[in-house]
């Protein structure tokens, strides 16, 4: 059945109707994405729930493993997750099958719906302002013979008269002859108007409406396919997981007929057994003697001496005395840790820095490649647009590299071995690192009776280290006492902190990369400058560190 021929007349019913199609499907896809939603929270509360009973590494649970029902029990867990996992793909499917799909198409539905029935107004539209014509058309036309039959009157009483003249009479015959003619021209045109109104009626009810309600029943039909279509996809996401479902349910079965009671009183008697043997029969003793019992080599009544038990968690070897539970990241250079763990530590970071600076040298590769390009071929980019990005990775390569050497003389600490000479000296952030062969920045300007002057870099009391830094370090600014820095020295100019530095040793200041400082002495070739924070805080920094700006009068003396 159409509903071109059957519903011709039901322009308002249907329009009704497809919005109530657009609102059904709409309707079904909030079911589905709700259902989706608890598939996505189910899989999400089983996986922690998994996740909550299955046992923790160094701990107790672990050590319960080697029983048979708890390995079951572990093995459950797993396939629970993996169930789990098999939810979270029903909720994935649902989503990117149906409700995604029937999302667009809800969209789509919507546009074509709108232009069908836009269609349909216009069309009625038409009709409608051609049924106003013709009606226009037919009271011009009743007008019209109205007025020519008044006419003819008029000149028949005129003729009638006797008392009018002819030229009365001529007058009234020519007025109803021209409201006859009127009266023709708009029969005429009522009639042809209304040829064509019954035409464009033929075609309105017969070709245009049924035409549109064609496409409107073939648009509801698609509507009600896509929709069964969704619900056998519905189906069919739940179905799909079913295998994996059974192999699952099939591994926890068969974990669970593993379980062997006997093998796990076998582990309970290896578990706890101690060796002793039963005490034996006690002897017939005389009141005047003292009871006594029939004691073997092994009994357990061998233990029962006058030696007090040792305190269980109490041991005689004393532990390691770094190793702590420390809350925080600890020291840079690892020394909260034991060797071994320390030396892996390191040996992790040295590798990690070793990555960045390949990753950087990549960089600048490609870089010089792009410049010599450029070079040959001005054209296509200036050469000089670089250079800043190359001066960044060279300063970048500078400091990883200096990264790398205190680390590696950590490391060397730690092996007991020094590194090897191959780089040339460049800016280094933090103190000078005693284990690099490579010179750091100036060594500080410290009191050669400090206790400071024999830590290694990790802080630890190194003698051996302090005479090879002192061998290698260039010569340091000296100071006749401890109240130098009292006298307030006048600023000389500013600098401003290229690169941020710790200063730990005494005599030195710490620094913040981009801080500004006043300065109160120059270099004097040793590679440290004196500057001053506030009234209360100066000291020394190295000189590479920093930017100078001395003041005009400085310069001039």
């Amino acid at each position: 059945m159409s509903w071109g021929t059957e519903l011709w007349d039901q322009f308002d019913n249907l329009e009704k109707h497809t919005q109530w199609g657009i609102d059904f499907v709409e309707k079904y896809n909030k079911f589905v994405k709700e259902r989706s939603e608890i598939e996505f929270n189910y899989a999400k509360q089983i996986r922690n729930l998994s996740k909550k009973y299955l046992p923790k590494k160094n701990s107790r649970e672990e050590e319960e493993s080697k029983y048979s029902s708890c390995r079951a029990f572990i093995t459950t867990l797993n396939e629970l997750n993996d169930y789990a996992g098999q939810h979270e793909i029903i909720a994935e499917n649902l989503t990117s099958q149906i409700i995604t799909e029937l999302s667009k198409y809800t969209q789509e539905l919507k546009s074509e719906r709108k232009s069908h029935f836009h269609d349909g107004r216009k069309a009625q539209q038409q009709i409608e302002n051609s049924w106003k014509q013709l009606e226009a058309c037919k009271r011009r036309f009743e007008r019209d013979c109205k007025e020519a039959d008044r006419a003819q009157q008029y000149f028949e009483k005129m003729d009638a008269d006797i008392n009018v003249t002819k030229l009365d009479v001529e007058k009234a015959r020519q007025q109803a002859q021209m409201r006859h003619q009127m009266a023709a021209d708009s029969k005429n045109e009522y009639s042809s108007y209304l040829q064509k109104f019954n035409q464009e009626q033929n075609e309105h009810y017969h070709t245009i409406i049924p035409n549109i309600f064609q496409r409107i029943q073939e648009m509801e039909e698609r509507r009600i396919q896509r929709v069964g279509e969704a619900m056998k996809t519905f189906a069919e996401v739940d179905r799909q997981i079913l295998p994996i479902v059974g192999k699952c349910l099939d591994g926890m079965t068969t974990s669970a007929e593993s379980i062997e009671p006997q093998s796990d009183s076998k582990q309970v008697v290896e578990s706890y057994k101690s060796g002793f043997e039963p005490p034996g029969d006690v002897e017939f003793e005389d009141y005047g003697q003292a009871m006594k019992r029939t004691v073997s080599e092994t009994s357990l009544t061998n233990t029962r001496g006058d030696s007090k038990p040792e305190k269980p968690g109490k041991s005689k070897n004393k532990l390691w005395p770094f190793i702590k539970k420390n809350k925080g990241s600890g020291p840079e250079d690892f020394s909260h840790l034991p060797p071994e763990q320390r030396r892996k530590k390191l040996q992790a970071k040295i590798d990690d820095i070793n990555k960045d600076i390949q990753k950087e040298m990549d960089q600048r590769d490609a870089l010089t490649k792009m410049k010599e390009v450029y070079i040959k071929n001005p054209q296509m980019g200036d050469p000089s647009s670089v250079d800043p990005r190359l001066t960044e990775i060279a300063i970048n390569i500078d400091k990883l590299q200096a990264e790398a050497q205190k680390f590696e003389g950590w490391l060397a600490e730690v092996e007991g071995r020094m590194p090897v000479k191959s780089e040339p000296p460049r800016r280094q952030s933090g103190l000078y690192d005693t284990q690099n062969s490579t010179p750091p920045p100036p060594a500080p300007p410290i009191n050669n009776n400090c206790a400071q002057d024999r830590e290694s870099p990790d802080g630890s009391y190194s003698e051996e280290q302090n005479t090879e830094t002192q061998s290698k370090a260039p010569p340091e600014p000296e100071f006749d006492d401890e109240n130098e820095f009292d006298e307030i020295l006048p600023s000389i100019g500013t600098c401003k902190a290229l690169y941020p530095f710790e200063g730990q040793n005494e005599g030195t200041i710490a620094l913040v990369e981009g801080e500004v400082l006043y300065v109160i002495e120059e270099d004097k070739g040793d590679g440290w400058t004196r500057v001053r924070r506030n009234e209360e805080e100066e000291g020394y920094v190295p000189t590479s560190y920093v930017e100078v700006f001395l003041d005009a009068n400085a310069k001039d003396s």
